[in-house]
């Protein structure tokens, strides 16, 4: 049953008139003189501002992903997604979230500063969903339920019958981020056209190799789309990061050899640590990185930094007590970790 979208969405959003530049009006040209948006009249490399709809961009990705154009809209990362979707759709001081925890912090960094409530459920021992909690915490004043799948930082993706309950009860929004998806190769993103209450986050920084120009795509049926564009920023996405993107996807924008190697990798260093003293347990993964739980993470925290390796001590998150989550590396990295594991 599809749901009344419209009926989610703050009214002040609804009736928004969104920004818009005199060049949304036309294709744009290089034979016009444009003299509409105060830019610098001197010809560089970046006088202009860039192509607001992205439409080269958009295409390549719409004919990459065999999703519509109408289907998708461009951020700043995926963080500047989960702000939108928040904004579009829960009013401050009354309505709320739903997230699994342990997972991604910026859905309650993004709840907090629009000061929409985040009901926080406790993913169970084999940090799975408890599907029946989470139902009972549905109701009318509950917005959007927040999934990261593969997890981070439990590394592990969710039984995705447990998933597609959620999106056919939850009378709200389904938000799947999907950041690690080319690692677990379970992608829900065909979905989006069975069920309107659906958005799926996608990333260019993990698999793509691009986390340094901070782009991030979400999916979701025609009318959401409609609504994250009037709120979105004007020129969200920058020319350089356009540039890259672009790039990538008239190249190869996955590396399958990359990812495989990856996921071997990943195989492979769980087996070494499992052989640790200290490390007690290595969880499941279907991401480029691994949660382990050792003795006394903070002090290995230090150790292992005092060598000069950089890993996440999670200990501080419910859920993750001792816990350090190591990204998988190339592997020479992975091994020169192995070799000072066993010396601390």
């Amino acid at each position: 049953m599809m749901m009344k979208i419209k009926d989610l969405v703050r009214r002040n959003i609804i009736d928004l008139s969104p920004y818009s530049s005199a060049r949304d009006e036309f294709n744009s040209s290089n034979d016009f003189i444009y003299l509409d948006a105060n830019e610098s009249s001197y010809q560089s490399d970046l006088n202009r501002y860039p192509d607001n709809r992205h439409l080269q961009l958009t295409k390549l990705i719409s004919s990459y992903k065999n999703i519509k154009t109408e289907n998708l809209v461009l951020c700043n990362g995926t963080d500047e997604l989960i702000d939108l979707v928040i904004r579009v759709f829960c009013k401050p001081a009354v309505d709320s979230i739903i997230t699994l925890n342990p997972t991604y912090g910026m859905y309650n960094v993004s709840s907090k500063i629009n000061d929409v409530e985040n009901i926080k459920i406790q993913l169970d021992k084999n940090f799975q969903i408890d599907i029946d909690k989470v139902i009972s915490e549905f109701n009318s004043k509950t917005k959007i339920i927040f999934i990261a799948n593969p997890n981070n930082p439990t590394g592990n993706k969710f039984n995705k019958d447990d998933i597609l309950k959620i999106i056919k009860s939850f009378k709200g929004i389904v938000f799947i981020d999907e950041a690690y998806v080319d690692y677990s190769n379970e992608s829900f993103l065909n979905k989006i056209y069975s069920y309107n209450n659906l958005i799926i986050s996608q990333t260019f920084s993990k698999a793509v190799g691009l986390a340094g120009i901070r782009l991030g795509v979400g999916y979701s049926n025609e009318e959401i789309i409609y609504y994250l564009k009037k709120v979105k920023s004007p020129y969200n996405i920058n020319s350089l990061t356009e540039k890259k993107a672009i790039e990538s996807l008239t190249k190869q924008y996955v590396d399958i050899d990359q990812v495989n190697e990856t996921i071997n990798e990943r195989k492979s260093l769980e087996l070494k640590l499992k052989e640790l003293d200290f490390v007690s347990t290595v969880f499941p993964s279907n991401s480029n990185f691994l949660l382990i739980e050792v003795d006394d993470a903070n002090r290995r925290y230090k150790q292992i930094i005092d060598h000069g390796i950089v890993v996440r001590n999670r200990s501080s998150v419910k859920g993750c007590e001792n816990c350090l989550r190591i990204t998988v590396g190339t592997p020479k990295q992975n091994k020169i970790l192995i070799n000072t594991l066993k010396k601390i």
